[in-house]
């Protein structure tokens, strides 16, 4: 993207809301009449740096005429911004898309979300359905010796989804304690 095309998708969120305090707007357009090569003249220095003037009308004129400058000037704009205010110049919208990662990477938030927007409940529902796997496994190996009452007990355990099984398993312990 051209300077110019990033400060015209910027100048909604340059000139919204306060975003930049008057010193700043001064000190940028300070700047940009000090720099070499000279991005503004003293007069339009003045004009930008008028205090009769509100600083949206200022700085929305200053960033239409650094438009219709040019990509240079936009790019100079860009540098004094960075350097005056480094918070919003790492906010700005042309940023954010600038900082977009390579198509072919893998976006690890991006990522992230996928894997973990089923929720709780699937996690849930996953792990009691491995667990009853596992009780199922272990009930009806031949190996195993499991007391009657207990294994008719494990076996029934993941059909109850609730508070009963807390107790039913209490009980159990109880029972292998016991023994």
């Amino acid at each position: 993207q051209s300077y110019s095309h990033r400060l015209q998708h910027d100048m909604y969120f340059l000139t919204s809301t306060s975003r930049l305090n008057e010193q700043v707007v001064d000190k940028i357009v300070l700047q940009l009449n000090r720099v070499y090569p000279q991005i503004l003249t003293n007069e339009e220095a003045e004009k930008f740096r008028n205090p009769k003037a509100s600083l949206h009308t200022r700085l929305s004129d200053l960033l239409k005429h650094l438009q219709k400058k040019g990509d240079r000037h936009c790019q100079e704009f860009y540098r004094a911004l960075q350097i005056n205010a480094e918070q919003l110049f790492n906010d700005l919208p042309s940023r954010k898309i600038l900082k977009t990662p390579d198509p072919t990477e893998v976006d690890t938030d991006k990522e992230q979300y996928m894997l973990n927007d089923r929720g709780p409940v699937f996690f849930l529902a996953c792990f009691s359905m491995a667990a009853g796997l596992a009780l199922f496994w272990y009930c009806c190996n031949s190996e195993t010796q499991v007391i009657g009452r207990a294994r008719r007990i494990l076996g029934f355990s993941p059909i109850i989804i609730g508070r009963h099984v807390r107790n039913i398993c209490m009980l159990y312990l109880e029972d292998v304690s016991r023994n």
